[in-house]
């Protein structure tokens, strides 16, 4: 059995909206009704009054009673009366109610019906009564002559009947009805439409179903992780989700600002309010890269439009990564190809019988190797900088750029708190290297004298992490410094130009500041300065291990020390160590 489907929204106001309007249009009538019928038989009562009183006091209508046939005068005169003033009767009789007049000319000389007691006392009196012409509102008025000392000789009745002021009444409720009739049918063409369109609004849902999707819509804005921005007409924001603001990084509740108003970057602001559509667009906020997609909705007329935002930050942090990487790789790849060939030299001196010549090509080799690390080790103790400082160093040498550490540089272990990410680190550390050792390269393929450089200094002294790369490359135009932070701004190809980005990003994300100037060698300069959560002393420094300087047969990827006086030559016939160092 098919279970009915409520009535729709639409459908239920209609009905109630019909009704009501029926209802009003009744209750109009039936008030119209009882009002006209009361000013009707009101406006009888003074029409009678007024012909009563007018024949009471005519002089002619004393004198005719004085005479010998008061019928003879009298009888025209108030059928002329009756006939002037639209009455149903007048009535002149005696004091004892016999009828000298009536519009009945068989009626005179009976009783008047009817009581005269008041207007025998000298009042003018109204009353409802049954006479002879049937039930009429008829007045009753003292006739007194002058010539008698004001003495009441006659009374005069007049009067108009019930069914007279009744059919006055139907003559107008008739026109009331006609107007009723046509108030209902147009409140009722006009609910019709109304509610039509709101059928079409509501998809002929009824209250409970409206409900029920409301709640559903609530739920699923809330529960979706990408970020839902409507805006109207007017690039208003008429509804967003938790997951929008957190992206927008929006504070309180923005519905009902302009778009212009919400504090965006220009290119973000653009991209919301563009008529066309936008498809996976990146844009840059104070703290994430964003995906945007837009989507206007239109009937005819621009009616507002749908965007969607998607989280890339971690994504562009994770490809940056991915690129350094395989880096990384190429450089390890590289390096597996040289100790290739460094081994098949010891295996040929060997073969050769210069045993000597081969353990010392081999040592020299060896401490080379473990002089990076220590270095390295001995000046950055937080793992994940070293490894980086590590792989950055192999990577930069590979395209013949010689990456050093500064002197000062000191970051011990346990010094960086741990509401400071890893992540964050790599991307500002390792895009600001990987983008000094482009420049330096392209320095050096211009044909510059000096060599090609990038110095890298990391320091924890107190309250603050001091990252600063610097570089021998053509440096950075004062004009473009802040634009070089902008999305798309890139020296290299096409397609790039979020790194920058990224690091203000990563710097504002730990309350930090990035800071570009020209360095001392001429190139670019980067200096990032990272709060730490927990004030600390300022370490006390260590000596750095500085390696003795060893032959090679070429460069190797290092990271040097500062300039030093020049060590004494070592003694060839102090004991090896083991190659386990």
């Amino acid at each position: 059995m098919r279970v009915p489907r409520p009535r729709s929204l639409a459908g239920q106001l209609f009905a109630m909206q019909v009704v009501l309007v029926a209802a009003v249009v009744a209750g109009c009538a039936i008030f119209s009704y009882v009002t006209g019928r009361s000013q009707a038989e009101e406006s009888a009562r003074r029409q009678a009054t007024a012909a009563a009183t007018a024949v009471a006091d005519s002089p002619t209508v004393a004198e005719a009673v004085r005479s010998p046939d008061p019928t003879a005068r009298l009888q025209p005169y108030a059928e002329q009366v009756r006939r002037d003033t639209g009455v149903a009767f007048v009535t002149i009789m005696n004091t004892r109610g016999i009828r000298w007049t009536h519009p009945d000319p068989a009626r005179i000389g009976e009783k008047f019906l009817g009581n005269t007691g008041p207007a025998l006392h000298g009042q003018i009196f109204d009353e409802t009564y049954t006479g002879t012409l049937g039930a009429s509102v008829r007045v009753v008025a003292p006739v007194r002559d002058a010539q008698a000392g004001g003495k009441i000789t006659a009374l005069v009745s007049a009067g108009i009947t019930v069914d007279t002021i009744s059919a006055q009444v139907r003559r107008q409720m008739l026109a009331l009805l006609v107007v009723a009739c046509a108030a209902l049918a147009l409140g009722g063409i006009g609910t019709y439409v109304i509610n039509a369109r709101l059928r079409r609004h509501t998809h002929g849902m009824n209250a409970a179903e409206l409900s029920r999707m409301h709640d559903y819509h609530q739920a699923a804005l809330h529960a979706v992780r990408e970020g839902l921005l409507m805006l109207d007409g007017r690039r208003r924001i008429a509804l967003i989700n938790d997951a929008g603001r957190e992206l927008l990084g929006l504070s309180g509740n923005p519905v009902g600002r302009y778009v212009s108003d919400l504090g965006l970057p220009p290119p973000l602001t653009g991209a919301l309010l563009s008529a066309e559509p936008r498809v996976d667009e990146l844009h840059l906020t104070a703290e994430r890269v964003v995906v945007v997609n837009t989507s206007p909705v239109s009937s005819g007329e621009q009616r507002g439009t749908v965007v969607t935002l998607r989280d890339h930050t971690e994504l562009q942090a994770l490809s940056g990564e991915l690129d350094s990487v395989r880096g990384i790789t190429e450089a390890l790849r590289s390096q597996a190809h040289e100790a290739a060939n460094r081994l098949h030299t010891v295996v040929s001196l060997i073969e050769l019988g210069r045993a000597e010549e081969a353990v010392d090509f081999a040592t020299a080799e060896l401490e080379l190797a473990q002089a990076l690390t220590d270095q390295v080790v001995g000046a950055v103790a937080e793992p994940v900088m070293a490894a980086l400082l590590l792989g950055k160093a192999a990577q930069a040498n590979e395209r013949g750029v010689e990456l050093v550490l500064a002197p000062d540089s000191r970051i011990d272990d346990g010094l960086l708190p741990p509401a400071l990410p890893a992540r964050d680190l790599v991307t500002i550390l390792g895009t600001l290297i990987d983008n000094a050792t482009d420049a330096a390269a392209e320095g050096a393929g211009r044909g510059a004298a000096r060599s090609a450089r990038v110095t890298v200094t990391a320091r924890a002294i107190a309250d603050e992490l001091t990252l600063r790369v610097s570089d021998t490359g053509p440096g950075l135009d004062p004009a473009t410094a802040e634009v070089a932070f902008g999305r798309g701004w890139s020296t290299k190809s096409p397609g790039r130009g979020l790194g920058l980005a990224l690091v203000r990003q990563a710097a504002r994300r730990n309350a930090g500041t990035v800071e570009v100037s020209r360095a001392v060698e001429g190139g670019a300069e980067f200096t990032v300065h990272l709060p730490l959560a927990e004030s600390r002393a300022e370490p006390v420094p260590v000596p750095v291990p500085v390696p003795e300087p060893v032959p090679q047969p070429r460069p190797e990827p290092h990271l040097e020390p500062a300039p030093r006086d020049e060590p004494a030559p070592r003694d060839e016939t102090a004991p090896r160590e083991e190659s386990a160092r």
